[in-house]
């Protein structure tokens, strides 16, 4: 007699802390896998079970597990934990992370109303930060990091802020190690002065221009405008300033997916162009007509779509996990020589990658990756130059010593940072979220919850009913 028991459709991976997608109380969620596929299935007391993809390639969903490493924690905590994460923000002492990338957004206003924004900003937002309450959120940053790593000047439109020169000098008075300045490009595509100006601000600055497609129509659907020609102005005056700049495009499903290989082209083709850092749309802010079932990107989608779109420059094993932040953050890395890259990730070996910092690879252990970075640096130009290390250029990866300084013009990388938004929250990813904001009343907050909680006070109402709650 034969007899088959019934099986479950997937696998059964773990289990996290996640949200109900309708009310964002926290529920408890199993991951599961079906095939390829990744899942979180909720199930709320009120609005009942919810699935919702959240990985696409379940092998890199596994391997980013292994790239776990112990975490840089802050000089300080600003909070203390009391009601359990996400509500305790921050940093509080539960969280993993210092801030590898810190943001301060200087005004509210914008230029764009721009359909997708998760800060909501818009020209009928006039607010604009004092000179001496930025002065105060940087000492908060410094206090928290002795010596930050990367500070993203935001908005709003930083640039369209009255004192944003003054504010730019301020930060370079602050023992930050580099500065980006966050914009649409408009100012810079329209002002040489004010180029001129950033310009003098080198080294130790960058610029993190919006560039999200090439063609008109995804610019309508994500900014409500055709920015094309504002777009090849900024690059052609940042280019003639030779000012250092990261282009970040923010990615839609059906918008400008098919576009990601054509955007890493046309920034090679551009020297002043240091990178790419690719978002997944947040639904967060205002994002207007999002369906998460027809618009949602993931992590894993756009490094398949890199390696599919533009496999020249970087392929599949190129990109890994951040060690830091794997579930949150992809990460490639070459040298580039005019519009050829060479990748160098997938040369540091996985047991580096995992050391608690500071570490620095030996040359003697891995003789292979010494002569090949020797080979590439002796094609290193003459341009901006860093210090000693070629881990100072690589973002939570270790040291690997080189005979003389490496010009920061021959680095190009690309960045895949997935926020968490209601639908992939995970407690575990946002204990180990390393990019945060700095709040005017002394807080570092992660992105993921300052946009879904804090930036609209609705942190309070959880608050208040977890008070309500008996001991």
């Amino acid at each position: 007699m034969s007899f088959a028991r019934p099986s479950k459709s997937y696998a059964f991976y773990g289990q996290t802390t996640s949200l109900c997608e309708q009310c964002l109380k926290l529920v408890p969620a199993k991951i599961i896998i079906e095939g390829d596929d990744v899942f979180f299935l909720k199930r709320c007391a009120e609005h009942g079970a919810q699935k919702t993809l959240v990985a696409t390639d379940a092998a890199y969903f596994r391997s980013c597990k292994e790239f776990i490493k112990p975490g840089d924690l802050p000089l300080k905590h600003e909070s203390r934990t009391h009601y359990g994460c996400p509500y305790d923000c921050g940093l509080c002492p539960d969280h993993e992370q210092h801030s590898c990338l810190a943001l301060i957004e200087v005004n509210d206003e914008c230029n764009l109303s721009c359909p997708v924004c998760f800060a909501d900003s818009s020209p009928q937002r006039t607010m604009n930060r004092s000179l001496a309450e930025i002065d105060r959120m940087l000492e908060t940053l410094v206090a928290s990091e002795g010596f930050p790593d990367l500070v993203q000047i935001s908005g709003g439109e930083p640039t369209i802020h009255p004192q944003i020169l003054d504010i730019l000098k301020l930060a370079k008075t602050k023992p930050i190690r580099h500065i980006m300045l966050n914009t649409n490009g408009i100012r810079i595509a329209t002002d040489r002065a004010f180029v001129e100006a950033l310009a003098a601000l080198k080294p130790g600055f960058e610029v993190y221009l919006q560039f999200d497609s090439l063609k008109r129509s995804a610019l309508e659907s994500l900014r409500g405008a055709d920015l094309r020609k504002v777009r090849d102005q900024a690059l052609a005056n940042l280019e003639a300033a030779q000012i250092s700049t990261t282009l970040v495009c923010v990615v839609k499903k059906g918008v400008n997916d098919e576009e990601i290989g054509d955007i890493v082209r046309h920034a090679l083709s551009y020297a002043c162009v240091r990178g790419i850092t690719f978002q997944p749309v947040q639904d967060a802010g205002r994002n207007i007509n999002f369906d998460k079932n027809r618009d949602r990107m993931l992590l894993t989608d756009i490094r398949r779509a890199i390696a599919a779109q533009a496999g020249e420059v970087f392929g599949l094993d190129d990109i890994i996990p951040l060690p830091c932040n794997p579930d949150g953050i992809g990460i490639a890395y070459g040298l580039r020589n005019g519009q050829q890259v060479t990748p160098i990730t997938r040369m540091i070996p996985r047991d580096e990658l995992l050391k608690v910092a500071p570490n620095t690879i030996s040359f003697e252990k891995y003789p292979a990756l010494r002569d090949r970075l020797f080979d590439l640096l002796s094609l290193a130009s003459s341009g901006e130059r860093t210090k000693t290390a070629l881990g100072d250029l690589l973002c939570c990866l270790p040291q690997v010593e080189v005979p003389d300084d490496l010009g920061y013009d021959r680095v190009f990388r690309i960045v895949i940072v997935q926020f968490l938004d209601r639908y992939n929250f995970c407690v575990g990813a946002v204990k180990r979220s390393c990019i945060h904001f700095v709040t005017p009343d002394a807080k570092i907050i992660p992105f993921d919850t300052y946009n879904l909680f804090y930036r609209n006070n609705l942190v309070e109402r959880f608050q208040r009913k977890l008070r309500r709650v008996p001991a």
